[in-house]
């Protein structure tokens, strides 16, 4: 594919300084980006800024390498406007706080101007985690939202086994699993729902946690045909790698790619390029939207180049 040359390209991230390399799958795009000729400039949540109706970057010169001990160089610090990008990268992790938000608004302003943001901002804003998976019922397990602690107390004497989050958490923290007589249901409750302020989710414990919990990669609403199962320590329920789960390459099987067939398009109309859902079993659990991970982990395994596919996208779709 013949590939425009020199694209100028912003990337909005959490401190680059404190990134993982080895694992981190912002490095690996920037890295994409660099092989292509492309020019990548480094920025913060707060390098940008809003001034007389115009969106404004404080962006630093970057080059950045495939070394886990020399991963980076910053060059020159200059002001310019947002709109001189071509495509920016908003790869900030959460916490998705009103910081965040303020974020999502001020990159939707420079789109309106001409640059590309991958993702698009409107639909990070709009797309919960776990709330836009339930658009999916056909895919999901049982499950409730809800704040009210009679219903949710409900919920779980109808399933038994259930897990218990927050709408707003990540890699598995504050994720309860409530068995069948816990005495602890009333607590759990409580805690999460912060005494029925905030609404909480509940989903049927799947057993297939077990053999892990498995994250596919889509780019523009195509899967990436192999998934990293996350698999759970002895005597844990939660399988994400901050939890200390273990990462397994696989094939995806049959019903893994119908549940990417029943979101694909969504996720290709609402400008998500870059995607990943979590499925455990036959079930859809979560869309990952706002800093998807496991390139690294994926491309090790079965030597895959899944960043260079999604700079392949962007390029794609910015010539048309």
């Amino acid at each position: 594919m013949t590939q425009k040359v020199g694209l100028a390209v912003g990337v909005v991230m959490d401190p680059i300084q404190s990134i993982k390399p080895k694992k981190d799958s912002t490095l690996a795009m920037l890295i994409a980006a660099q092989d292509r000729g492309w020019i990548v400039s480094y920025m913060q949540q707060g390098d940008l800024f809003l001034k007389n109706g115009e969106v404004w970057v404080r962006r630093t010169e970057l080059s950045v390498q495939d070394d886990p001990a020399d991963w980076f160089t910053l060059g020159e610090e200059t002001l310019a406007p947002a709109s001189d990008f071509d495509v920016i990268l908003m790869r900030k992790d959460p916490p998705f706080d009103m910081e965040f938000i303020y974020t999502t608004y001020l990159l939707e302003r420079v789109e309106s101007s001409g640059t590309m943001v991958v993702n698009q901002p409107r639909s990070i804003r709009d797309c919960n985690e776990k709330l836009f998976a339930t658009q999916f019922p056909q895919c999901c397990p049982p499950h409730i939202v809800s704040r009210d602690l009679a219903l949710l107390k409900e919920f779980h004497q109808e399933h038994q086994d259930v897990v218990f989050k927050p709408l707003d958490g990540m890699g598995g923290s504050s994720v309860f699993r409530v068995k069948p007589d816990d005495p602890n249901v009333n607590v759990v409750l409580e805690v999460l729902t912060e005494y029925g302020a905030q609404q909480i989710m509940g989903q049927r414990f799947i057993p297939e946690i077990v053999a892990g919990d498995t994250r596919i990669l889509l780019i523009d609403g195509n899967p990436i045909p192999y998934g990293l199962a996350r698999v759970p320590q002895e005597g844990e329920s939660r399988g994400n790698l901050a939890a200390g789960g273990q990462g397994v390459g696989r094939e995806l099987v049959a019903r893994d790619l119908w549940i990417c067939e029943q979101v694909g398009a969504t996720l290709s109309q609402k400008g998500l390029l870059f995607v990943g859902i979590d499925v455990i079993g036959e079930y859809l659990t979560e869309i990952n939207v706002t800093c998807p991970t496991c390139i690294r982990e994926l491309d090790t395994i079965f030597d895959l180049d899944i960043a260079g596919q999604l700079m392949d996208c962007i390029a794609l779709k910015l010539a048309t």
